[in-house]
């Protein structure tokens, strides 16, 4: 029987990351924040309201904002930079790499407006890239939640953890429905669902159509082991791996380019461990377009209705 899961409400993952901002703020004076002028596109005005003394508004000048936290973590500071996805990975791609991954310094890279569902700002800022690219840096946590409660619990995990860290989440107003109480650990997967015929294995904005996938294929008589991947690196391995032990099949939905994403981190793992069946919801190397989220969503098939479709297709792999 399908695990039955309750909307709490509806809001954008980005507001989750300001409120646990604003929480952080006020409980560990070495947290600060920087910022590339977008303040209230990154939620990050409770913080500055609070603790004026602890920000740094760097202006449109993302590669000094990288250096600068960089260098603030040589006196104990945690800090945590904000902008636009596009501008905190691909403009800055050599600053993270040289200024934090290399020395592996404690800077928190947070990243709004991510993939296709930022919506009408269109191609140049749908940025399909940056999981492949900052999980390729050794040392590099990143992270991709899927609703506002477990955006704002990644938020506050994150200053915990010494280290880099890529945490990513997006613009639209997205339905609620993890715990506002839940303990966010990074690298462990949450299993939403215990089935025996496929593994459904989502991440950020599908986990959502992820749920609604299973309980459709639940109708038809398929049983979903689904799986909710907050941490793309580290991945929960034993997670996937016990999985599909059971199911000998899987499916990963993400809001990102087929190349690079968990679904190639999940490809890997299983060529090297158990290669069963793998089909892939994902934009397919293609660059992205203005539209509404909805409209992208259905365009780039990733929602429900593309995950029943793979799912159909890897069952029937597997039953061949």
């Amino acid at each position: 029987m399908m695990k039955k899961y309750e909307i709490l409400g509806n809001n954008d993952t980005r507001s989750g990351f300001g409120d646990g901002l604003a929480e952080l703020g006020d409980e560990n004076p070495d947290v600060v924040a920087l910022c590339a002028d977008l303040v209230g596109s990154l939620k990050m005005d409770k913080f500055i309201k609070a603790h004026p003394e602890r920000f740094f508004q760097t202006g449109i000048a993302e590669a000094n904002m990288i250096c600068m936290a960089a260098g603030l973590t040589i006196g104990g500071k945690i800090p945590f930079t904000g902008t636009f996805a596009n501008f905190s990975t691909a403009r800055v791609y050599d600053q993270i790499r040289q200024s934090v991954a290399y020395s592996g310094k404690n800077v928190k890279i947070c990243a709004s407006h991510a993939g296709l569902t930022l919506g009408e700002d269109g191609a140049t800022h749908q940025t399909l890239e940056d999981i492949g690219m900052m999980k390729m840096l050794p040392g590099m946590v990143v992270i991709n939640p899927c609703d506002y409660n477990q955006t704002k619990a990644a938020t506050k995990a994150i200053a915990d953890y010494k280290g880099p860290v890529y945490l990513r989440f997006g613009r639209p107003k997205v339905p609620i429905f993890t715990p506002a109480d839940q303990k966010f650990e990074i690298g462990k997967a949450i299993k939403l669902n215990d089935g025996r015929d496929i593994t459904i294995v989502a991440t950020g904005h599908l986990v959502w159509e992820a749920i609604k996938a299973a309980e459709a294929l639940e109708e038809k008589g398929i049983s979903v082991d689904l799986i909710n991947i907050h941490t793309i690196k580290p991945l929960d391995e034993k997670a996937i791996l016990d999985s599909v032990a059971v199911t000998g099949c899987l499916v990963s939905a993400e809001e990102h380019n087929v190349k690079g994403g968990l679904g190639e981190s999940i490809a890997s793992l299983l060529v090297r461990n158990n290669p069963v069946p793998q089909e892939f919801v994902a934009v397919m190397d293609v660059f992205g377009e203005s539209g509404t989220p909805e409209q992208l969503m259905e365009k780039y098939r990733l929602n429900a209705a593309a995950i029943i479709e793979k799912a159909e297709k890897a069952l029937a792999r597997k039953n061949k």
